[in-house]
């Protein structure tokens, strides 16, 4: 990934914050597992026959010839540290993580090979409700960030006894036109059929549309649960659109599964994925629980934002001092404390650089700043302070030092 300079990161930051502080409202907890991880673990998740894992994974052998990975996704590692922990065993967890994760694909924009996700894992709920409250979750994210241009789609895979059945009927669909199958779809034939209807080639499409649908084989119970979170949805007012294809590219998903898309980004249109793994855990050796999760693409997310033309995503707005003198200086320096005592989620940038009062503005300009204070010896003599409201043009305007911070309270109201 490109390097993150100053003033990205400060937008990175404060997508974060907000992301943050929703996950928090939502009773999730902070986990953090290693970068690297034993490539079983990932070969016995997401499944071997899988992009991910055949083709995408960096791998290699330690000194004492065992193959580790550079994680290519989150789940799987929380699962593993959930399990050595005994985190699961009669107990309920919510828990999120934020990182980079690893994999060999062609990098482009919004998607490079080191990227970075934030994911959400909930162990041990039955019933939808967990899968509407993940996606409520979700939306309020994008509320938050003044994201638009964004659409839910869903899909049911089914408990693992539906898509038994599902695989026969699938099975027996592809072995009827096997001379127009891909070379990666051949080699999923057998072991995972599903995958094939995730294929990328333009070629399979057609041949994919035709394919029986899982909606058509689900099982009562996969049934009951999707209307379930259909109804819940629908009660919440979110917009979804049905999507019999979205199988969603790792092995591990049951039932639910669902992604937000944009048409905003291209090629690379999923900012958020994810679905319900019920299996997973016991697969891993733990006890058989039910699990949900889903990962935001921070990168995809972060372009997004700023396609949507929301620059300070978690309201804070940025105060600068221009200060002409070594008095204005040191006064500024004190204001600025009081500033920050008063209006905690405020920035307060004070210049150390000397220079006129032209060059000041300039560097105020540059910083995106929205409120100018303006301080040399006249003011300091008069006890007065000069303010004036950057994004919107305003006229410089002189106000009582001791009415400062009325005055900004005043100018913030005017910029929301």
């Amino acid at each position: 990934m490109p390097t993150l300079l100053p003033a990205e990161l400060e937008r990175w930051q404060s997508v974060e914050s907000v992301i943050k502080g929703i996950l928090s409202a939502y009773a999730f907890k902070e986990i953090r597992t290693p970068l690297l991880e034993r490539t079983e673990l990932f070969q016995r998740t997401i499944g071997e026959q899988t992009d991910v894992v055949s083709k995408e994974m960096y791998s290699f052998l330690d000194r004492k010839d065992q193959s580790l990975s550079l994680r290519p996704e989150a789940t799987a590692g929380v699962v593993r540290a959930g399990i050595e922990h005994g985190l699961f065993y009669n107990q309920t967890q919510k828990l999120w993580s934020m990182g980079p994760m690893y994999r060999y694909e062609r990098p482009q924009k919004g998607r490079y090979r080191q990227f970075h996700q934030v994911n959400m894992e909930a162990f041990g709920f039955d019933g939808p409700s967990i899968d509407a409250e993940l996606i409520l979750l979700t939306s309020r994210i994008w509320e938050k960030l003044g994201v638009d241009s964004i659409q839910l789609e869903l899909n049911s895979l089914g408990t693992l006894e539906s898509r038994k059945a599902y695989r026969s009927i699938l099975v027996e669909y592809f072995k009827d036109h096997i001379d127009t199958l891909d070379e990666d779809s051949l080699l999923r034939l057998e072991k995972n059929p599903m995958r094939i209807l995730d294929s990328k080639n333009p070629e399979m499409s057609e041949l994919n549309h035709a394919a029986p649908k899982m909606s058509d084989h689900l099982d009562q119970e996969s049934q009951d649960h999707f209307s379930g979170l259909l109804e819940r949805l629908n009660n919440h007012g979110i917009d979804y659109v049905l999507n019999p294809r979205l199988v969603r590219g790792l092995d591990y998903y049951t039932k639910t599964v669902f992604e937000w898309t944009t048409d905003k980004l291209g090629s690379q249109a999923t900012v958020c994925g994810g679905g319900r793994y019920d299996g997973l855990v016991k697969q891993l050796g733990g006890h058989d629980i039910f699990a949900i999760g889903c990962a935001i693409g921070f990168e995809r997310l972060v372009e997004l934002v700023e396609l949507s033309n929301k620059k300070d995503q978690n309201g804070q707005p940025k105060i600068y001092f221009v200060a002409v003198g070594d008095n204005a200086e040191a006064k500024s320096s004190e204001l600025a404390e009081l500033i920050r005592d008063q209006f905690e989620d405020c920035i307060v940038e004070i210049n150390h650089s000397g220079g006129s009062f032209k060059q000041q503005f300039k560097r105020a300009d540059r910083s995106e700043s929205d409120i100018a204070l303006i301080l040399g010896d006249e003011e300091i003599q008069n006890e007065t302070i000069g303010i004036k409201v950057m994004k919107q043009g305003g006229e410089q305007e002189t106000i009582s030092m001791a009415k400062l911070l009325e005055g900004i309270a005043e100018r913030m109201d005017t910029k929301n």
